[in-house]
């Protein structure tokens, strides 16, 4: 789900998304594989303490991902599933849109069964499996982003059929992927995208880039890029407002918001952290 721009889905048809569907094959990893997984874990972890909403490392902890080594999807989907009723599914790739929000919608998330070359840590041509599982695993295991997620699929399944997919792949961009959110007075990652690169973890909290506060107008208004760094992050006043504000959007709520006038720049600016707070 990384096109900036989405065709209409067939309004009669009920999107197929289990013929995405591929085998993890755990045992054909690597043990060079698992060594990369570990050392991306470890450089996140310690990069993201005191950078990220507290219930990721949470979910991080609940479900296991401290322990060596690529996770296991059926092990893994176990405890999600105890903890929200999610669970994870192996795909190939990128999954099409349509499709991406009917898992969603069905409380599935698609997890590529591959992992980046070891040698290059910080370039992917398309998200791998430490983006999927330590990215968003986590936070799906908090009941609110739960919610929100399977909100998503099903409205995303609409907006996809009416053609207006666009503007919920907007909303997911700029909250899931790459959103921060205010927390105990301060600024803090909650979008994936964020969570899973330790390049621009950092940029989102420390570069002098626009922090425009986020409404569900302007979210859905502004046009996103996914081939380079974000040149904005919207921030969300709290990690339960919004995701219920984007649990609460209807088919209605999508109609009006594709006849918002989309905005050429960010509006007002988020609070910024004083200097005590800022992470370093």
């Amino acid at each position: 789900m990384f096109e900036p721009k989405i065709s209409a889905a067939d309004a009669t048809a009920t999107p197929d998304w289990q013929r995405y569907l591929v085998a993890q094959d755990w045992h054909r990893f690597t043990p060079a594989d698992h060594r990369t997984w570990d050392r991306l874990t470890e450089r996140q972890v310690r990069l993201l303490e005191g950078r990220i909403v507290s219930p990721f490392l949470t979910g991080w902890k609940r479900l296991g991902l401290y322990e060596p080594g690529i996770p296991e999807l059926d092990r893994l989907s176990d405890r999600m599933e105890a903890a929200t009723g999610w669970r994870c599914v192996s795909v190939a790739g990128i999954v099409p849109d349509a499709e991406f929000f009917a898992m969603l919608a069905d409380r599935r998330f698609p997890v590529g069964n591959f992992i980046r070359d070891g040698r290059h840590l910080d370039y992917l041509e398309e998200p791998d499996c430490f983006h999927d599982i330590f990215g968003h695993a986590p936070l799906i295991a908090y009941q609110p982003m739960a919610r929100l997620m399977e909100a998503m699929g099903n409205l995303g399944v609409a907006a996809c059929a009416a053609g207006h997919g666009d503007i919920i792949s907007r909303l997911y961009w700029y909250t899931v992927e790459f959103g921060l959110v205010r927390e105990r007075g301060q600024t803090r990652i909650l979008g994936a995208g964020l969570a899973s690169s330790f390049g621009e973890a950092r940029r989102s909290l420390e570069d002098d880039v626009p922090r425009p506060l986020f409404t569900v107008e302007e979210a859905a208004a502004t046009p996103y890029e996914n081939d380079h760094f974000q040149p904005m992050y919207f921030v969300s006043s709290a990690l339960d407002d919004v995701a219920a504000q984007l649990e609460s959007l209807d088919t209605a709520a999508l109609m009006r918001l594709a006849a918002y006038r989309p905005i050429r720049k960010p509006a007002a600016a988020a609070p910024s952290d004083s200097m005590s707070d800022s992470a370093t």
